[in-house]
C-alpha cells in the first residue's frame, strides 16, 4: 500500500515587526477620525443652539443717539406747544395722537411687506390693565411739563430709577447690588435740591408751581409701575416688546378717545397758526423714529441693560 502522508498546515510567520505596527497606526487614525466627527457633530449641535450674536456697537450706538435725540426734541417741542393756553387743556388728545403715531408705524412694518415682527394678538382683559397704565404713564408727564420748568421736569425724570428698583423689590422680591443702591442716593438727594430751589417763590425764572410737582412725582410713580409690569407681561403673555407696544397702542388709544369731550378743553382749529401745526407734525416723527429704534435695536440694548442689572425683570421693555 502507498503511504498516506499527512501534512499539517502551519501557520506563516511574519518576521516582519514593522507589519503589527502598520495595523496599530491604521486603528489609531479611525479612532482619531471618530473622535473628530463626534467632535464636528457636537460643534454643529452647539452653533445651532448659539444665540445670534449682537449687532456692532457703532450701528447700535448711531440708533441710540437717533433715539436720545428724538426724546430730547419731544421734551423741547412738547414744551413750547403746552405752553400755549389753548393747547394746555388738550393733553389727552396729545398722549392719543402720540399711540396713533406709534400703532400706525408698528402696524406698517408688521405688514406681510416688511415683516419686521410677528403680529400677535391678546386678549382685552390682559392688555387692558397694561394699557391703562401706559395711558397715565404718557399724560401725567405731560401734564407736569406743562406745569413746570423743562430742568425740573427732566431732573424728576431721573427718578424713575430708583423708584423702579423699589418697586421690584416690593412687588417681586427683586434686588439691585449694594453699590448701585449707594449711587442711587445722591440722586435722590439732588432731585430734592432742585425741587427746592425751582419751586420757591424767589426764584427769578419762571419755575415749577405746585401742580408741577405734584404731576412729576405722579407720573414717575407710574412710569416705575409700568416698567415693572412690562416685564411680568413679557412672560405672562408671551410676546416680545413690539408685539406688546402693538396692542397697547391701539387700546390706549380708544380708551383715551372717550375720555377726550369730558377732559380737554380743544382749541379753535381756525385759530391756531401754521407754525404750530408744524410743531405737532414734528412731534410725531419725533415719536416715529424710536419706534424705529425699538425695531431695529432693542435685543441688543436690552441685553446690554439686562447686563447691567442682572436682577432685573426678563425681557424688559420700555414704550414709551
Amino acid at each position: 500500500m502507498a503511504a498516506i502522508h499527512e501534512t499539517t498546515a502551519t501557520p506563516a510567520r511574519i518576521e516582519d515587526p514593522a507589519f503589527f505596527e502598520h495595523d496599530a497606526d491604521i486603528e489609531m487614525y479611525d479612532q482619531e477620525d471618530e473622535g473628530l466627527l463626534d467632535e464636528k457633530e457636537q460643534l454643529d449641535e452647539e452653533g445651532r443652539d448659539a444665540p445670534t450674536p449682537a449687532k456692532r456697537p457703532s450701528k447700535l450706538l448711531l440708533w441710540i443717539a437717533i433715539n436720545i435725540i428724538a426724546t430730547t426734541a419731544i421734551v423741547f417741542i412738547n414744551k413750547s406747544i403746552f405752553d400755549d393756553p389753548s393747547f394746555r387743556g388738550a393733553q389727552v388728545s396729545f398722549a392719543t395722537f402720540h399711540f396713533i403715531v406709534t400703532f400706525l408705524t408698528l402696524h406698517t412694518v408688521s405688514s406681510a411687506r416688511f415683516e419686521f415682527f410677528e403680529r400677535k394678538r391678546a386678549a382685552l382683559r390682559d392688555i387692558l390693565p397694561l394699557a391703562g397704565a401706559m395711558c397715565l404713564n404718557v399724560i401725567l408727564p405731560n401734564l407736569s411739563l406743562a406745569y413746570s420748568s423743562i430742568t425740573f421736569y427732566q431732573t424728576a425724570r431721573v427718578l424713575l430709577t430708583p423708584i423702579t428698583a423699589l418697586l421690584n423689590y416690593v412687588l417681586y422680591q427683586k434686588t439691585i447690588p449694594r453699590q448701585a443702591v449707594c449711587a442711587l442716593v445722591p440722586v435722590c438727594v439732588g432731585v430734592a435740591m432742585v425741587t427746592y430751589f425751582d419751586v420757591r417763590p424767589a426764584a427769578s425764572t419762571k419755575g415749577t408751581s405746585f401742580y408741577g410737582v405734584v404731576f412729576a412725582l405722579s407720573g414717575v410713580l407710574m412710569s416705575g409701575i409700568y416698567t415693572c409690569w412690562i416685564g411680568y407681561y413679557h412672560q405672562k403673555l408671551q410676546m416680545s416688546s413690539l408685539q406688546l407696544l402693538h396692542n397697547q397702542s391701539l387700546l390706549g388709544a380708544v380708551l383715551l378717545v372717550y375720555l377726550i369731550p369730558f377732559v380737554d378743553t380743544l382749541p379753535v382749529f381756525g385759530e391756531v397758526p401754521l407754525y404750530r401745526w408744524v410743531m405737532i407734525m414734528m412731534v410725531g416723527a419725533a415719536c416715529w423714529k424710536p419706534s424705529v429704534h425699538r425695531l431695529t435695536e432693542n435685543r441688543a440694548v436690552y441685553a446690554h441693560v439686562s447686563s447691567i442689572f442682572p436682577n432685573s425683570p426678563s425681557s424688559p421693555g420700555l414704550a414709551q
